[in-house]
């Protein structure tokens, strides 16, 4: 149309003022920066909601059966072989969870002690975890190990797996003298089979060991605190969680993780989108430098625009000139912010550049994740606000005729 001929004139044109051409180019800068700010932060955030998730999965199972009333159940009760016949389960695993008080050479911490059966390797990927020594929390059939978080092991100054065993008081059930204390506790002294990092708060409280020695040690005989299931890669969890329940019945409740963890997911899509509401008000703000470029080519074209009006060009008309202009300017500004949020966003996905200075991850690269649905929103976001932006100043600049 004969309006970007001439929006794509004016902005080209080798006769246009220095002072214009600059100022224009500033434009593009300020609108490119915060466009390809957007883009990184966002990534930055879908990176950061891909690690947590990782982390939770590493620790926590794909789906959990828990008791619907109480903290433990009878295993018999619950029939873990036709679960794991469902369709879409990988394997399941019992585990009985409680908190205890840890010792070693003078040196206490309080944990929450996780026992789990022999398939618990095939449900969680703890070989992954495992930072010193192995994985292994039973020898032979009379000697059981425990296995420490990374942060467990520094608060105990545990330093070596080959001499000293750690201590593990757990609270009995109903009994407690405030004259005798210790006799309130059961006592057990577990070999330290190696440590394992997920994260700092995970390292930090959780020690396991194998199922039969957390039985005796919390007086739980023939109980559990939950069963895990690992689903098959691919699989529905939410379609795997529906068979699950019909086994477990009306005594149990059955979550997948992003159930448990629903909360943590909710307010990180909410920060998520409140860093990209605040990024879009400085992109706004950022737009108003094509208010300068605008004025400044409205004012140096006066004498074309009188032409135009004495050729029989209205108002709409110039106006439509004048805004393809100020979107051109943005185009150009957003196109190659754009580009230079998309390409740095690829290259720390390829190569790592950025690190994370701890090592309690199960990663050390900072995590940055492209998605097209964040892509299309920043663009939408910029095209609107271009247009608004242009499109006022135009009509400010360019009155309607007076009839």
């Amino acid at each position: 149309m004969i309006w970007r001929l001439f929006a794509r004139r004016y902005l080209f044109s080798r006769n246009s003022r220095s002072v214009i051409n600059i100022i224009s180019g500033v434009s593009v800068v300020a609108v490119a920066v915060p466009v390809a700010a957007m883009i990184i932060l966002l990534s930055v955030f879908n990176g950061f909601e891909s690690l947590v998730k990782q982390l939770c999965s590493a620790y926590d199972a794909d789906i959990t059966v828990s008791p619907a009333t109480g903290t433990a159940f009878e295993t018999a009760a619950l029939d873990d072989m036709a679960i794991a016949g469902t369709e879409g389960v990988g394997a399941v695993s019992f585990v009985l969870e409680q908190g205890a008080l840890l010792e070693y050479k003078g040196n206490q911490a309080t944990a929450t002690i996780r026992g789990v059966d022999g398939n618990y390797a095939a449900v969680m990927p703890v070989e992954e975890t495992v930072q010193n020594g192995r994985f292994r929390v039973q020898l032979g059939e009379d000697v059981n190990e425990v296995i420490l978080g990374q942060g467990l092991a520094y608060a105990l100054g545990v330093h070596s797996f080959v001499v000293d065993d750690v201590t593990v008081y757990a609270l009995k059930r109903s009994t407690f003298s405030t004259l005798l204390p210790m006799d309130g506790y059961t006592a057990a002294s577990f070999p330290i089979s190696g440590t394992f990092t997920i994260d700092a708060e995970t390292d930090r409280n959780n020690a396991i060991t194998s199922l039969r020695a957390a039985q005796k040690l919390f007086n739980y005989p023939d109980k559990a605190t939950a069963l895990l299931v690992r689903t098959d890669d691919g699989a529905d969890a939410t379609k795997v969680k529906r068979g699950i329940e019909r086994i477990a019945g009306d005594g149990f409740k059955v979550q997948t993780r992003d159930e448990r963890n629903a909360t943590l997911y909710r307010i990180m899509r909410y920060e998520k989108w409140g860093i990209f509401l605040i990024s879009l008000m400085v992109l706004v703000i950022a737009s108003f430098s094509i208010v300068g470029s605008l004025v400044m080519l409205i004012i140096d074209k006066r004498e074309d625009t009188c032409t135009l009006r004495a050729m029989g060009a209205d108002t709409r008309l110039v106006r439509r000139i004048f805004t393809a202009e100020g979107m051109m300017i943005c185009g150009i500004g957003g196109a190659a912010g754009l580009a230079a949020g998309i390409a740095l966003c690829l290259i720390q996905q390829r190569f790592g550049l950025i690190t994370i200075p701890a090592e309690s991850f199960l990663t050390d690269e900072y995590p940055v994740r492209l998605c097209g649905t964040d892509i299309a929103a920043v663009g939408i976001s910029f095209i609107l606000t271009a247009w608004c932006i242009s499109a006022a100043t135009v009509a400010a600049m360019i009155p309607r005729e007076r009839k």
